[in-house]
């Protein structure tokens, strides 16, 4: 009796998945932005959740919940009902945080499940021509003999581009000191203008400008060279072999959200991420298409915690 009690609600629970996996989605997604609209990151939620709605024939509502260094989008989702209806696109932020607040009010390994990583975003050292340096090494030199260490500006304290010097810094063994702006846009201004001579820049917005002779593209932080800047050696081509820094972006949805609903988004989106037009797009940006599956992505972004944990302990930085 007690075994056929328990074939009976084994059936029930697999057809209860099948069922979930089959209506799934039955209503509107909630696709939430923890930043600004306009960047990288917003283009790539709007690419993906218009390929969504196409697809499923349910709208995708994408909602910029920006502020707190994308602590208050992320929180919203961590704390969202685990049904595949709110989802959160993510970047280096998520393993970030944990190093740089002393508190946050979720838990970045914990509270997510992840569904897949979708892009890459190089960022390059560029330094302006007034900076008498042609290569990488010629910086690390001139670094090294300057009577006063060179200021690096960064969008903010604890962006990608904070860490990612501070990391160079280490790396290269020289003196620089980090001048953290509101945004990266004031400052990508003052690097133009000369103002500060250095920082790790978004491809998307260095290309324009290197190719235009307004900057000068000494090397790009990733594993491998970018296509937006193909003749542009990677730091560890460049004489530091073991630097790497490769932005990335992805999107999870709140722990605990059923798996097989997270595997029907993961695949879907990894479908998104392969088709033509949208890899166009995303190359426009200077960025690079990608996917894998949730556990991929969870052992990716476990490790991403633990290297900026690092980085962070290393440098001092803090936020709060």
């Amino acid at each position: 009796m007690l075994k056929r009690i328990a074939s009976i609600v084994l059936l029930a629970l697999a057809a209860s998945s099948a069922a979930a996996q089959t209506s799934y989605p039955a209503r509107p997604i909630r696709f939430v932005v923890p930043y600004p609209p306009g960047g990288f990151t917003d283009i790539l939620a709007r690419l993906i959740g218009q390929k969504l709605t196409d697809s499923w024939s349910q709208p995708v509502v994408i909602e910029n919940k920006g502020g707190g260094g994308s602590t208050i989008g992320t929180d919203i989702v961590a704390k969202a009902a685990p049904d595949g209806y709110t989802i959160l696109m993510v970047a280096p932020d998520l393993a970030i945080n944990p190093s740089l607040y002393a508190r946050l009010p979720y838990d970045a390994a914990r509270d997510f499940a992840p569904v897949s990583l979708v892009a890459w975003g190089p960022i390059a050292l560029v330094v302006h021509p007034s900076l008498q340096v042609s290569t990488l090494k010629e910086f690390v030199a001139l670094a090294k003999a300057s009577p006063r260490p060179l200021n690096y500006a960064s969008g903010g304290n604890g962006t990608a581009g904070h860490l990612a010097m501070e990391l160079f810094k280490s790396t290269a063994g020289i003196p620089l000191v980090h001048v953290p702006y509101k945004g990266i846009a004031p400052a990508s201004t003052d690097l133009l203008s000369g103002q500060v001579p250095v920082m790790f820049l978004q491809m998307a917005l260095a290309r324009p400008h290197v190719m235009a002779g307004r900057l000068r593209a000494l090397a790009v932080a990733g594993s491998r060279r970018s296509e937006a800047l193909p003749d542009v050696a990677t730091v560890a081509e460049a004489g530091l072999p073991g630097f790497e820094v490769n932005p990335w972006f992805g999107v999870v949805a709140p722990a605990g959200t059923p798996a097989d609903v997270v595997a029907k988004l993961s695949s879907e989106v990894g479908r998104i991420m392969r088709l033509p037009d949208v890899k166009e797009r995303i190359a426009t940006q200077g960025g690079e298409p990608a996917a894998n599956t949730p556990d991929e992505f969870g052992a990716f972004l476990r490790s991403e915690i633990l290297k900026w944990a690092r980085v962070a302990k290393d440098s001092g930085a803090r936020v709060d």
